[in-house]
């Protein structure tokens, strides 16, 4: 099989949680290389990921990237391209994050702002589409997909009360970049998806802060839905917001979804 047939897919965060879960989803499908970006390749949960099931002429490649670190997703990429012959990136899916340093506006730092800021807005998506655009634009339908939060909007703050100050903004930073490559790239399919209140250690995290026992979505119903969101038929669409947690958006307006929205 030619490698133009196989469809090369690249994930960050993707030993564990939802990023782990979307690997799983691509693998489980024919003539898919997936790309599992991780801070560790030699972590138990990295290694765990060769056993994962396969499906006909799929594959599965292991590269380092910390989305905190500026050069790493430029190394990843040339590592892509010397030893594995990667010469074109169809998705790009940027999972990785934290949700460090939970607290309200009066009592966070400018330390643990950054901390957020960094890997959320800088690593994600900035650092790592900078990165991989020259391999996406060899790509006959580029996309490059940033997993947002309903935590990130302006729009619809008070859906999520939660004392997330540090997290929000950085995320609604990602939400801003990711709208902004819309404009600046007519070749470049891009748009954020809300996953859901996910079963992620974080998600789970929060939601016993709530005094749940857990949160709502389990990880493989939020990885299936993002893969949804990301292969469904639009035509010249660029941006598109859906959440995992309710209605998808509406096909025809690339604003749905008020989380992305400023007012």
């Amino acid at each position: 099989m030619s490698s133009s047939s196989i469809q090369t897919v690249l994930i960050t965060g993707a030993n564990r949680g939802i990023g782990k879960g979307i690997v799983t989803v691509y693998l489980s499908k024919s003539d898919v290389t997936v790309i599992a970006a991780v801070r560790d390749l030699e972590s138990i949960s990295t290694k765990a990921l060769s056993s994962l099931p396969r499906a006909k002429n799929s594959s599965l490649i292991t590269v380092k990237i910390d989305s905190s670190l500026e050069q790493d997703a430029i190394a990843a990429v040339r590592k892509l391209e010397s030893e594995h012959s990667i010469n074109k990136i169809d998705v790009v899916i940027a999972n990785a994050g934290t949700s460090a340093s939970l607290g309200p506006v009066a009592s966070i730092t400018a330390e643990q702002l950054l901390e957020n800021v960094t890997v959320n807005s800088l690593g994600r998506p900035l650092f790592l589409f900078q990165a991989t655009l020259p391999l996406l634009q060899k790509s006959t339908q580029p996309k490059f997909v940033v997993l947002g939060s309903q935590a990130g909007s302006i729009g619809a703050m008070e859906k999520a009360p939660a004392p997330m100050a540090a997290y929000g903004s950085s995320k609604a930073m990602a939400h801003y970049f990711v709208r902004k490559i819309h404009f600046e790239h007519n070749d470049i399919i891009s748009f954020a998806v809300e996953p859901g209140f996910a079963q992620s250690d974080s998600g789970n995290s929060i939601a016993q802060m709530f005094g749940m026992k857990e949160a709502a979505v389990p990880i493989a119903d939020s990885a299936n839905f993002v893969v949804s969101q990301i292969h469904y038929p639009v035509i010249s669409l660029h941006f598109r917001a859906a959440s995992a947690s309710g209605k998808k958006a509406s096909r025809g307006n690339p604003l749905a979804g008020t989380w992305t929205k400023m007012d």
